[in-house]
């Protein structure tokens, strides 16, 4: 997006609120004529009050009353300028940053594979604020310090139109610094939110890992890594800075030049009867004036292009493709048959197949459990179920129907899953066992947490089921944790059950616990169960054991046995002692 478009799409934002912007440009422009009328006084000030032929008393107090009356109308428009600036900038960033979430919460899985948390995360927070600093500090520029620049300029034409063309000369050489230094401070700012969002994302990967971190001596590691992306945001930093000084110096001087020729030229003026003392101060004090507009309009640039930069990151999150919700076909409760026909599977630009001609059905109420080696594409499989990725090839059905016939959301409620990384909120335990029910029912939650024998431990916490859990649960063991996880799948009652190693943190008393309330739970559902411990599935309808991405066998467990094939061997090296 070039940078008109970018700008354009930025004020679309502001749009919903033209009523707050028009107070906010009126504020300012009352600001900048007050300034100017304020400025015009000095002239019957120093003429007439303050001459020798002095006005009588009388008509003295009208010029204060003016001053007095101007200052509280100041008063007045800054107040209102700075209350509705900043109310319409912090309602936009907010605006913003619920639809980035809002998008970040519908985009497909394979957008997380490619991106670190800690660049989304520096997106939402870092950019947004970026882009509305730019945002109102433009706006203020091109009302409030262009008008005053306005209002200066008629000020010194009304004084001595032959002194201010000669001010004229010194537009062509503010354009010209503009103009060069544009383009660098835009490439600078793009390489200042990729600095600060790699550093972000290093940033919650040490926290997130600090256990790791200490325990396998990484503190030193981590800390370089840190301090050499901390280095490049502090070095990028340094260089919009001197590009923006370097800008404002080049201007400042030829202010300096102008308002030194333009003092000499004043000075013959005054001396020649052409300026009176009132109208030489006028015009020399619009001239000194006009710096600090000039100034600010120099600057804007690199403001305004910094803004930009983050603009095209915030935009290019909110133009993702959401994931694919084209079907229209509704969904009530599923009898939960999947039929996998010729499926194949590949992860973005990957050659080569994760999954490769997979056909398989697993008929309503089957446990089917698929077992083989890491890679071998079993969480793939079960990955494809609920649409996180979809099929490079080959269809998958559910009822007889293709999966991107439902819609999503009806699809997704079909299934329950817990998987060896569970995942908690900084929630109640209530609220984690019933999530995503806007209305949870204690009674069931209670019946839930039974069921997964996670009662035992919640309500020996301080609040029971009102306890808050931390960040993640981090103040449970892995085996709470995973029975928490198995609690809300109970909860959720779905018919068919995704299982991916939902024992494996488990010591053994609590397996036994939660294999017993799993296999309740099973019961009249459609269940995959991915598991590396063969002990956990023998029971299992059926057993797929998969190897690189295809299926090698199928059957029950001593039917497997008996074949003496991949499985076979699989239990032999498990159950070696």
């Amino acid at each position: 997006m070039n940078s008109r478009t970018l700008y354009l799409r930025l004020l679309g934002e502001i749009k919903p609120y033209w009523p707050i912007a028009l107070i906010t440009i009126v504020c300012m422009a009352v600001a900048a004529l007050v300034d100017g009328a304020l400025l015009s006084l000095l002239k019957p000030l120093v003429d007439e009050n303050l001459s020798k032929d002095a006005l009588v008393r009388s008509a003295m107090w009208i010029l204060p009353a003016q001053i007095l009356a101007l200052a509280v109308l100041r008063l007045a428009s800054n107040f209102g300028n700075e209350y509705t600036s900043t109310w319409l900038s912090a309602r936009v960033m907010h605006d913003l940053r619920e639809k980035m979430f809002a998008r970040y919460m519908r985009l497909p899985t394979r957008y997380y594979d490619q991106s670190s948390t800690g660049v989304l995360l520096s997106r939402v927070t870092y950019d947004v604020n970026q882009i509305m600093e730019a945002g109102v500090q433009t706006l203020t520029v091109l009302c409030r310090d262009s008008l005053s620049l306005a209002v200066y300029l008629t000020i010194m034409l009304l004084n001595d139109w032959r002194l201010t063309m000669l001010c004229v000369i010194l537009l062509p050489g503010v354009a010209l610094s503009i103009s060069i230094v544009g383009k660098r401070q835009r490439r600078i700012s793009r390489e200042t939110q990729a600095a600060m969002g790699e550093m972000t994302r290093i940033l919650d990967e040490s926290l997130a890992g600090q256990r790791v971190v200490k325990l396998f001596g990484g503190t030193s590691y981590e800390e370089g890594r840190f301090s050499s992306r901390n280095r490049g945001v502090k070095n990028l930093t340094t260089k919009q800075a001197a590009t923006s000084a370097l800008n404002s110096g080049l201007i400042m001087l030829l202010i300096g030049v102008t308002l030194a020729v333009i003092v000499y030229f004043a000075s013959l003026r005054a001396q020649s009867g052409g300026l009176t003392a009132g109208a030489f101060i006028v015009f020399m004090t619009a001239m000194m004036a006009l710096q600090q507009p000039i100034k600010n309009i120099t600057k804007i640039n690199q403001v305004m292009h910094r803004g930009l930069a983050a603009a095209e990151s915030v935009f290019a999150v909110l133009d993702e493709e959401i994931e694919d919700d084209g079907g229209g076909k509704p969904l009530g409760r599923s009898e939960g048959r999947i039929e996998f026909d010729h499926v194949d599977f590949h992860y973005g630009e990957a050659s080569q197949l994760a999954l490769s001609g997979i056909t398989l059905n697993v008929a309503r109420g089957e446990t089917v459990a698929l077992v083989g080696s890491s890679g071998s594409g079993k969480t793939t499989l079960a990955n494809l179920l609920p649409r996180f990725y979809e099929p490079s090839g080959g269809s998958i059905r559910l009822d007889g129907v293709p999966l991107p016939d439902y819609k999503l959301a009806d699809l997704r409620r079909q299934f329950a899953v817990v998987s060896q990384d569970v995942v908690l909120f900084n929630d109640t335990v209530a609220a984690n066992i019933a999530y995503g029910d806007a209305e949870p029912d204690p009674a069931r939650v209670r019946q839930a947490a039974e069921a997964a024998f996670a009662t035992d431990f919640i309500e020996t916490m301080p609040e029971g089921f009102d306890t808050m859990l931390g960040e993640n649960g981090v103040r449970l063991s892995g085996g709470q944790r995973q029975r928490l996880a198995i609690a809300r799948a109970v909860y959720k009652n779905a018919p068919i059950l995704i299982l991916d190693e939902a024992t494996s943190a488990l010591d053994t008393e609590s397996e036994r616990k939660v294999q017993a309330a799993l296999e309740n739970l099973m019961q009249d559902r459609t269940t995959l169960v991915i598991a590396h411990r063969l002990s956990t599935i023998e029971n299992a309808n059926r057993i797929v054991v998969m190897k690189q991405g295809r299926i090698v066998e199928t059957g029950k467990h001593t039917e497997l046995i008996a074949q003496g094939g991949a499985y076979s061997q699989m239990h032999a090296v498990q159950f070696a002692d």
